[in-house]
């Protein structure tokens, strides 16, 4: 390994992830392994990882997801310290509201992640440093001698606002404003500060540019693997909906959809079957299974049978930010959607052409039963869906895109904009 290391003459790259995204099964999972993987083509990677307890619970999980990045990049994984210790989990509350700033900031926090860092600068030549989130504010100081890029999957400080916006009590609704100034402050701290900042979508570009006008700011949205996601366009049982419950936009989504949609769906077509596809708790399964008569799979390795054999795949989101993967896999995969403006939001998404947008309970309840009666419909929006995943967001289109910004820096910073792309 060390020879080969040695013979490797790409320029030198560090990565920096809250997350450990492989396997890429969801939201940003996806974004951050297919940015790494797409980087490495033409840089050797060093990359940092967090890791969440609740999905790598035994040092065996977080081997596997090590040892799936491991041909792309040389990686390492770290836990959030917070998850080990409930006092610091409260700890970290009070020190975001005293310091007013952010309480990811505090989250991240970690003496031997910090330490790795500074070790790893003191002893190679990084031509970039490319921080997936801006979740990592704590380290950003470390790094400032090197040009970085700044990932935003979203931008947090909107997401935070329409989670205010949603919340039925009143102590969340305070404090998740609260925490939406902070962040704020963060992203026009560091915005302008970094070398580039990368966005998932024109209207996210347009917010943090609006937040801060001196920043470098671009798009690079998110991309799906259509080779890896063949459609089919026989779809014919019932209605679908991927994602997990952990993430708030979906589950408050699902409730929504729950409670004031699908009883208006239901008074025409009583058994249409529903099929919610995604990682949550058992008693939460076991509510929307009693309660709703949804269907609930709980973790699967493959979404693509379950959205597959739906008439309809639903995307009735009203928070959100950065743009949304599931669109992006039912496309490819020629499934016919029905979504919220707020689940397209950022997206080539074209109302009655590859997609039917709907923002009332009313109006996504009669699109949902339009597409479910009219195969001719669903159909003509699958392949228009499938068209715009091949030629907009296919992951090799957005690799090229991806790659020219990151020689465009280097060559900005005085760097050789590349060396020859290749690589592993």
């Amino acid at each position: 390994m060390r020879s080969e290391l040695a013979q490797d003459t790409r320029p030198h790259l560090l990565f920096l992830c809250q997350t450990l995204p492989f396997p890429p099964d969801g939201g940003a999972h996806i974004r951050s392994y297919h940015l790494l993987r797409l980087l490495s083509r033409e840089y050797r990677v060093t990359a940092l990882h967090f890791y969440r307890r609740a999905t790598r619970p035994t040092p065996e999980h977080v081997r596997s997801g090590l040892d799936g990045l491991k041909d792309i990049a040389e990686v390492e994984a770290y836990p959030i310290p917070q998850e080990f210790s409930r006092i610091r989990w409260y700890w970290d509350h009070i020190r975001s509201v005293l310091a007013r700033r952010a309480y990811t900031v505090f989250t991240y926090e970690s003496r031997d992640f910090a330490r790795r860092v500074r070790a790893l600068l003191s002893t190679n030549e990084f031509s970039l440093v490319h921080v997936d989130s801006l979740d990592l504010a704590y380290y950003l100081p470390l790094l400032e001698e090197v040009p970085m890029v700044c990932g935003h999957h979203n931008i947090e400080s909107a997401l935070l606002e329409r989670r205010a916006e949603v919340q039925q009590d009143p102590v969340s609704r305070v404090y998740m404003r609260l925490q939406s100034r902070f962040t704020r402050a963060e992203e026009r701290r560091w915005a302008p500060k970094v070398s580039l900042n990368i966005t998932c979508s024109p209207v996210d570009s347009d917010v943090l540019t609006t937040l801060a006008p001196n920043a470098g700011v671009t798009s690079i949205p998110n991309g799906v693997d259509t080779r890896g996601f063949p459609p089919s366009f026989s779809g014919m049982e019932g209605i679908v909906f991927v994602g997990g419950y952990s993430w708030f936009p979906n589950a408050d989504g699902m409730r929504w959809f729950a409670e004031d949609i699908l009883p208006l769906i239901r008074h025409q077509a009583p058994h249409l079957p529903v099929t919610w596809v995604g990682r949550m708790p058992a008693p939460t399964g076991k509510e929307f299974e009693d309660r709703f008569g949804i269907t609930v799979t709980g973790y699967v390795d493959d979404i693509r049978p379950y959205v597959h054999r739906a008439a309809c795949m639903i995307v009735p989101l009203r928070v959100g930010g950065g743009t949304r993967l599931k669109i992006l896999d039912g496309w490819s995969l020629g499934s016919a959607i029905v979504s919220s403006s707020v689940g397209c939001e950022g997206l080539d998404a074209r109302h009655d052409q590859n997609i039917l947008i709907a923002d009332s309970s009313e109006e996504f309840a009669q699109a949902v039963l339009q597409v479910v009666s009219d195969a001719e419909l669903r159909e003509r929006l699958g392949r228009a869906g499938r068209e715009t995943a091949e030629t907009v967001y296919d992951w090799a289109v957005i690799g090229d895109r991806l790659l020219k910004e990151y020689r465009d820096l280097r060559a900005a910073s005085g760097l050789p904009k590349s060396s020859t792309p290749g690589g592993r």
